[in-house]
C-alpha cells in the first residue's frame, strides 16, 4: 500500500505548546519511523499578524518559530502541514472581549458575518506566510449548536447542514485564494443528521448524508474520518463506505493515546489501530493522520506513545508481527518495546480478575478526586485492588533502558508512587470515619502527610518534564490543580486531627453517603472540572 500522506498530528492547544526544539526530536523519530508529515493542531498557538490577542499568554508559536521548524521538517523529508479550526473549538478565544462579536453560541463562529470572514482572511495569510505546505486542516468539528446561538436570533432556525456547507464554501474560497487545498474533519456532517452521534450502528447505519448537500462540499476539500475509539472492523468499513458517498478524496485519523491523564494508552493505540489498518489499507484510503490529542492539559508526554507510533506505520504497511516490529524497534532506537508499554500500567483496570481493556483516564481521575468529597470513590472500589507501588517499581527499573527519556518513566513512576496513598484514601477516611475506628484515622492523618512529601517528589519531577518539553505558558494551570490536591490533602489532614482531638463534633463531606456517579461513562473521559468536586470550578 502506498501512502500519500501518513502523518502524525501534535496537539498544541491544550495549554503544553512544545518548544521548536522538541518538535524538531519529535521530527527526527517520526522520519525514521517513516512518517512524512506533521500536523500541529493548534486553534490560537500560531501568531496572526495584526491580532496580538490571539494566543495571548498562551506560549503561541511566531512566525519565526513556524519557519524554523518548517524548513527542519523539509529538511526531513516531512511535511509540516497547519492544522486550525475555522469554526468551532476557538475555546480560549472566545474568553477574550476583543472577539466577542464573531461568536454565534458556546466556542463557535458566527457563519455569515463578514466580520468572521476578514478574521479567517487574516489567518489564512499567516498560514501562507509561515508554512511552505499547501495542504491545511481547517477543522470544522464539533460544532454542535452550530447556528443556535445569535445566528439564530439575527436570521432564524434554517437548515443546519445547509449553513455549514454555506459557511465551508467561504472557507474554501479563501483557502484557495492563498493556493491551499483543505481536509476537514468530517463529523458535523453525520451528527447534523444522527441525533448528534457521529458513529453509525446497526440502527443507524442506513443513515445518509444528502445528495444535495453531499454536491455542495467544495471541490478542494477532502473529507477527515476520525476514529479513535472503534475495535471493530465492521464500523471501521461502514464509515469508510459512507464517506466514500460524498465523491470527495477521504482522509483517515486514528489516535496515538496520550491524551487521558499522566501516562499513555499504547496498547489501547495498538489494539484499536491494528483493526483500522486493515481497514484504511483495504479501502484504498491514501492520506493517514496519527493523532495525538492532550485534552483538558497535555499532562502525558507525547513521547511516552512512540512504540505505538512505531507500531501502527508497521500495520499500515502489512506488517502485523509484534515479534518483528519489537525487534526492528529496538534496532532502530536502542528502546525495548515491552518496557515502554509499562508506561501504561496505571491506566490498566481490572474487575473480577478481567481486564477492563477499553480507554480510561483513573491515573489523572484519582490524583484530582477529592478524599473527603469521594466524587469517584465508589467507582474505584468497584475495581480489583491496583498495586501502584509495584507499578511504580517495574517503570523505574525500565527508566534505566529508555535513554533520553528515562525522565519520562521517572514521572509515571512518581505518580504511581503517589496514587499508592492517594487513590484509595477517600475511601479508607470514610470507613474509619463512619466505623468511628479513631486509630485508624490515627494513622491516615500520618498517611495523608507523607502522600503530600510524594505528591511533592512527583510534582517536582513532572515540572522538569513540562518545562524541558513545552514552553513555560500552561504550566500553571498544572500548578494550580496539584497544588489544590496538596492543599485539600493537609487541609483534610488538619481537620482529621481536629476531630480526634474533640475540636470539631463531625466531618461534614464524611456524613455523607456516596451515590453513584451519574456520569454513565465512569473512568472513561477526562475532564478536571467534574473530577474535582460537585461545585463550580
Amino acid at each position: 500500500m502506498t501512502y500519500k500522506t501518513f502523518g502524525v498530528m501534535l496537539d498544541v492547544s491544550r495549554n503544553g505548546v512544545m518548544k521548536v526544539a522538541q518538535v524538531k526530536k519529535y521530527i527526527d523519530y517520526l522520519a525514521k519511523m517513516g512518517y512524512n508529515a506533521l500536523e500541529l493542531y493548534a486553534e490560537d498557538t500560531y501568531a496572526i499578524e495584526g491580532e496580538p490577542h490571539f494566543g495571548y499568554l498562551r506560549g503561541a508559536y511566531t512566525s519565526a518559530e513556524l519557519k524554523e521548524i518548517d524548513a527542519y521538517a523539509k529538511e526531513k523529508g516531512v511535511e509540516l502541514i497547519p492544522c486550525v479550526q475555522t469554526l468551532a473549538h476557538f475555546t480560549n478565544v472566545r474568553k477574550l472581549p476583543k472577539y466577542g462579536h464573531l461568536f454565534d453560541i458556546d466556542d463557535i463562529l458566527l457563519i455569515d458575518s463578514e466580520e468572521v470572514y476578514e478574521f479567517l482572511d487574516k489567518m489564512f495569510a499567516s498560514l501562507a506566510e509561515n508554512f511552505t505546505s499547501r495542504q491545511v486542516n481547517i477543522g470544522m468539528d464539533e460544532a454542535h449548536n452550530v447556528g443556535l446561538g445569535r445566528h439564530l436570533d439575527k436570521y432564524g432556525y434554517e437548515n443546519r447542514s445547509e449553513m455549514l456547507v454555506r459557511h465551508l464554501n467561504r472557507v474554501s474560497e479563501i483557502a484557495k485564494k492563498y493556493g491551499f487545498t483543505c481536509h476537514m474533519w468530517s463529523d458535523m456532517f453525520f451528527r447534523l443528521i444522527n441525533n448528534g452521534e457521529y458513529y453509525l450502528t446497526e440502527e443507524t447505519k442506513n443513515v445518509k448524508v444528502s445528495a444535495e448537500i453531499a454536491a455542495k462540499v467544495p471541490e478542494n476539500v477532502a473529507l477527515t474520518y476520525w476514529d479513535y475509539y472503534s475495535t471493530e472492523k465492521e464500523l471501521y468499513d461502514l464509515m469508510f463506505d459512507k464517506h466514500f458517498e460524498f465523491g470527495k478524496d477521504v482522509w483517515f485519523a486514528g489516535g496515538a493515546w496520550a491524551w487521558q491523564g499522566f501516562a499513555p494508552l499504547n496498547k489501547f493505540s495498538l489494539k484499536s489501530m491494528r483493526i483500522a489498518m486493515q481497514s484504511v489499507a483495504e479501502k484504498g484510503v491514501q492520506n493517514v493522520m496519527m493523532t495525538v490529542w492532550g485534552d483538558d492539559g497535555k499532562e502525558c508526554s507525547f513521547f511516552s506513545i512512540l512504540p505505538a507510533l512505531y507500531a501502527i506505520r508497521q500495520f499500515a504497511d502489512g506488517n502485523f508481527d509484534m515479534d518483528d516490529i519489537k525487534a526492528t524497534f529496538k534496532e532502530k532506537f536502542g528502546f525495548i518495546f515491552d518496557e515502554w508499554l509499562t508506561l501504561d500500567l496505571p491506566t490498566e483496570i481490572y474487575v473480577n480478575g478481567k481486564q477492563d481493556d477499553k480507554w480510561n483516564c483513573l491515573c489523572a481521575t484519582m490524583c484530582y478526586t477529592d478524599p473527603f468529597m469521594g466524587l469517584r470513590d465508589l467507582e474505584y472500589a468497584a475495581l480489583d485492588p491496583i498495586p501502584f507501588d509495584e507499578f511504580a517499581e517495574k517503570i523505574a527499573k525500565c527508566a534505566d533502558n529508555a535513554g533520553e527519556f528515562s525522565y519520562v518513566f521517572d514521572v509515571v513512576a512518581k505518580m504511581c508512587r503517589f496514587l499508592a496513598l492517594k487513590a484509595p484514601m477517600g475511601l479508607k477516611t470514610r470507613a474509619a470515619y463512619q466505623k468511628g475506628d479513631k486509630a485508624a484515622l490515627v494513622a491516615l492523618v500520618k498517611e495523608y502527610g507523607e502522600a503530600v512529601l510524594r505528591l511533592d517528589t512527583f510534582t517536582k519531577a513532572y515540572r522538569a518534564q513540562w518545562m524541558k518539553e513545552n514552553k513555560a505558558f500552561g504550566w500553571e494551570v498544572q500548578e494550580l490543580r496539584l497544588g489544590g490536591v496538596r492543599a485539600r490533602l493537609l487541609n483534610c489532614a488538619e481537620r482529621l486531627q481536629a476531630y480526634l482531638d474533640g475540636e470539631l463534633d463531625e466531618i461534614e463531606e464524611l456524613e455523607i453517603e456516596l451515590l453513584p456517579n451519574l456520569d454513565r461513562n465512569g473512568f472513561m473521559y477526562h475532564r478536571y472540572r467534574e473530577i474535582v468536586s460537585a461545585s463550580e470550578v
